[in-house]
């Protein structure tokens, strides 16, 4: 059997709503560009959402289901479906999240055309139970600055080269990097000296929820510091600014859930305004995208894209 172009890996736990679940599968499997695993990670899950991972392989024979009854955490989830993986490209995807359909073809493109670059990610459209709701705009070519606020890259968006992973040891399975992850690998790859890119469109749908805002824990928070304070003093950015963004998820622990939702909400609905405005004033009727119908089990799940651009 030939080797993928790409290996898709996908880290599970207790992905409590298998609709949303359905929906992220679906959207893998309904890509333009066909030529990739998918791999998907059971990370010691409950018996009926295990139950339900199993459903789901018998969809497409590029889906591959591994994993283990213990829970060991996202790092080592994807360090295990790295350990899998076959392809020249590993993409990422969270069991939540919805790729658009031309996403894989565009970033293959991308790191085809421009080797100077380890990993590109995109821009994405913010959605919850009702919708596209807002806009996330990344930081085209992210510099060490970029890691003040938070990660210039939205993680299950990113797709790397395979040998990134040849050379590192992947992401560190430690419990003040649980939760950022994502964070600290991109500092880490970046004082190695390699680079990222994002794509300027939003080839991705991140869901985030009000109920998303109240789930970091002051622990989460304070590792978090931990990592920007490590890495910060790596980069050469500690001084004199890095130190008040070593505090920021500490001052966080202060701010009541529903503020940041509404702060947050607010960038979004201000960025995905602004978007429409520069891109849409001619036209700003809502394109749909359908991708094919796909049975999981009895029910049948069928996904429809909203385009900004």
């Amino acid at each position: 059997m030939n080797k993928p172009m790409i290996s898709v890996i996908m880290g599970v736990y207790n992905q409590w709503d298998i609709d949303a679940l359905k929906r992220a599968v679906n959207s893998v499997l309904a890509q333009t560009s066909s030529d990739f695993e998918f791999i998907i990670w059971n990370d010691g899950s409950e018996q009926w959402v295990s139950d339900e991972l199993r459903k789901l392989c018998v969809l497409d024979k590029r889906i591959v289901l591994a994993g283990r009854d213990e829970n060991r955490g996202l790092a080592n989830s994807l360090n295990e479906c790295i350990k899998l993986a076959k392809g020249e490209f590993i993409a990422r995807m969270d069991a939540d999240d919805e790729c658009l359909p031309e996403r894989f073809s565009k970033q293959v493109d991308f790191l085809d055309e421009n080797p100077e670059y380890s990993w590109c990610g995109t821009c994405a459209e913010l959605f919850d139970e009702n919708g596209v709701w807002g806009y996330r705009s990344m930081p085209e070519i992210p510099t060490v600055k970029d890691y003040y606020r938070y990660s210039p890259y939205i993680h299950p968006s990113v797709m790397f080269r395979r040998e990134v992973f040849d050379k590192e040891t992947g992401y560190l399975e430690e419990e003040e990097t649980y939760k950022c992850e994502d964070y600290e690998i991109f500092m880490r790859l970046m004082q190695k000296g390699l680079k990222g890119y994002n794509i300027q469109e939003p080839l991705f749908r991140y869901h985030e929820s009000y109920a998303s805002y109240n789930l970091r824990k002051p622990c989460y928070r304070i590792s978090e510091a931990k990592v920007r304070f490590v890495n910060y003093r790596k980069m050469g950015i500690l001084f004199p600014f890095g130190w008040m963004y070593v505090l920021r998820p500490l001052v966080g622990c202060l701010v009541p859930g529903f503020v940041i939702g509404l702060l947050k909400r607010t960038e979004g609905k201000i960025a995905r305004a602004e978007r429409e405005s520069l891109n849409g004033r001619f036209d700003t009727e809502e394109k749909i995208i359908e991708v094919p119908e796909l049975r999981v089990g009895d029910s049948l799940v069928r996904a429809k894209y909203g385009r900004l651009s």
